[in-house]
């Protein structure tokens, strides 16, 4: 929590943004603010321009991070985000070019827009099903409980898209036009819209979450107590069973009685006739 409150003064983060998101901070303060979690991580989503690591040999890592990879446009704020590729120095390669261009270790360019995601660590399973079960019922579908009661907020309206290479002489190369990456900026500005509503709605769930009573644990006496009505309650339904049984026979008795006085009359009858 120190560390935290640290961050919001402005000292960075090992995140490659360096502090929290500013709009992840009030659903933040509202999880921090209950006894039993804490968040342990947040993004509030973003989009992110990465050139891979360079490949080497058999050791070949899908859009790795180390060995010269870096970022070439990050924003978690869409209103960052129209033409950012007007701002990278692109080579635009044409389409009947760079499939021979393009060989097994190059480095490709991958644009991603990367929805909220949020880590809660809680205090027991109960509260970690509670904050689940809210997610879920929120749409965050990707939602899981992990080891330590660890709660991962997740939902699945991503773009994963190489649009590009670095060949060997470290330039950027663009193998789709500047009229597709305004098409993905496009939907991407769709799904930052998405993303901060989905944010709203749980964070007001989140508000309203409460952990159910539980019920107090019997002591010895009491789940004797409990047990002797429980006994006397079945006791007398037996006796009612039976009570109602025994009036039932003897209306059928009594019915059966009727029948043959009304048989006896009629017999009576027809000797008169």
């Amino acid at each position: 929590m120190k560390e935290i409150g640290a961050t919001n003064g402005g000292i960075p983060d090992s995140s490659p943004k360096g502090t929290i998101d500013e709009k992840c901070i009030p659903i933040i303060n509202t999880i921090n603010g209950h006894e039993d979690m804490v968040t342990t991580s947040s993004c509030s989503g973003r989009v992110s321009v990465f050139l891979e690591g360079i490949k080497d040999g058999e050791d070949l890592k899908i859009g790795a991070k180390g060995r010269e990879g870096r970022w070439i446009f990050v924003t978690h704020n869409a209103e960052d985000l129209d033409q950012w590729y007007k701002s990278v120095d692109f080579n635009y390669c044409p389409e009947e070019q760079f499939t021979a261009l393009v060989n097994t270790n190059s480095r490709f360019i991958l644009y991603k827009f990367e929805p909220l995601i949020l880590h809660v660590k809680c205090r027991d399973l109960d509260t970690a099903n509670i904050l689940y079960t809210t997610a879920m019922n929120c749409g965050f579908r990707e939602s899981g409980i992990g080891s330590n009661n660890i709660v991962a907020i997740r939902i699945s309206i991503k773009l994963d898209i190489p649009i590009g290479y670095a060949p060997e002489n470290d330039s950027l190369v663009s193998f789709v036009t500047a009229d597709y990456l305004e098409l993905i900026t496009k939907l991407s500005h769709d799904r930052f819209t998405e993303n901060f509503k989905k944010l709203d709605v749980l964070h007001r769930a989140i508000k309203d979450m409460h952990k159910p009573t539980q019920t107090p644990k019997e002591s010895k006496d009491e789940k004797r107590l409990r047990k002797m009505q429980e006994g006397m309650a079945r006791q007398e339904s037996v006796r009612a069973l039976k009570e109602q049984k025994k009036q039932e026979k003897e209306q059928e008795k009594e019915q059966e009685k009727e029948q043959e006085q009304e048989k006896e009359q009629e017999k009576e009858q027809e000797k008169i006739a």
